[in-house]
């Protein structure tokens, strides 16, 4: 195994009371924590400053090496490291980051058995998710967790995150779908095909998808403009929703 790149699409679609979809090119990178000091290249730095990078400070924990932080995270939730583990996530571009959800995935013989899913709202929050998978075919994991973080001004709190997850030798798949009492409000999924971690394909996708996190942020305000514009309930947040629980 190694780190790629994988490139595709972003979409979400909103149920009820109003339906509102959209469609927006994206990519993600899948790093092989059994790799990490590999994780560099010419245009790509690991804790330092280059055209895209990785730090440890974006996500949980609070150490500088981002394998205590690995460590801690599992201890927390009562898990063990495995031989295999990937984690999924947007790297920064020209040293700006925003990471809607980061994706931490156990494998057990090459299959999927745990997710801690991150999550980051647009209020300073940030939450952890322990989603354990299972499967029927092999081929899509799926688990479940219970909603308890403010990110959407137009959703409530509460409610079940389902979650799938399917990556086969050059796609990935993750989706979540968001139930409150029992009715399907919220779909948001992710399918990309593989790039290799190279300096080549750093360029390719700087230029191609330009500043994606600047993009991702003003393209979810202009989506929730137009919620607004469709009259749909306003949420506010409450006080843990503004914190790093992690």
């Amino acid at each position: 195994m190694s780190h790629h790149f994988f490139e595709g699409t972003v979409y979400h679609k909103r149920f009820t009371p109003k339906v509102h979809e959209f469609t927006y090119p994206f990519y993600v990178l899948d790093i092989d924590l059994s790799l990490l000091g590999t994780l560099k290249n010419k245009l790509f730095s690991f804790e330092g400053f280059n055209l895209f990078s990785f730090k440890s400070k974006d996500h949980f924990g609070k150490s500088k090496d981002f394998m205590k932080n690995v460590d801690g995270l599992l201890e927390e939730f009562g898990l063990s490291a495995t031989e295999e583990m990937h984690f999924v996530t947007l790297p920064r571009v020209a040293n700006f980051v925003f990471n809607p959800i980061s994706v931490l995935i156990l494998f057990k013989e090459h299959i999927p058995s745990y997710m801690l899913a991150e999550v980051h709202n647009y209020n300073g929050g940030r939450v952890i998710y322990p989603v354990k998978l299972s499967s029927t075919d092999g081929i899509s994991f799926k688990g479940e967790a219970p909603k308890d973080m403010y990110v959407s001004p137009f959703l409530e709190t509460s409610g079940i995150y389902r979650f799938l997850f399917r990556q086969e030798e050059e796609k990935m798949v993750l989706k979540v779908d968001l139930y409150e009492q029992n009715e399907k409000k919220l779909t948001a999924s992710f399918s990309g095909h593989a790039r290799p971690f190279e300096s080549k394909t750093v360029a390719k996708l700087f230029v191609k998808h330009s500043f994606i996190t600047f993009w991702v942020v003003t393209r979810t305000l202009w989506q929730s403009l137009k919620l607004w514009r469709k009259g749909l309930t306003f949420y506010s947040p409450r006080a843990e929703d503004q914190i790093r629980r992690y």
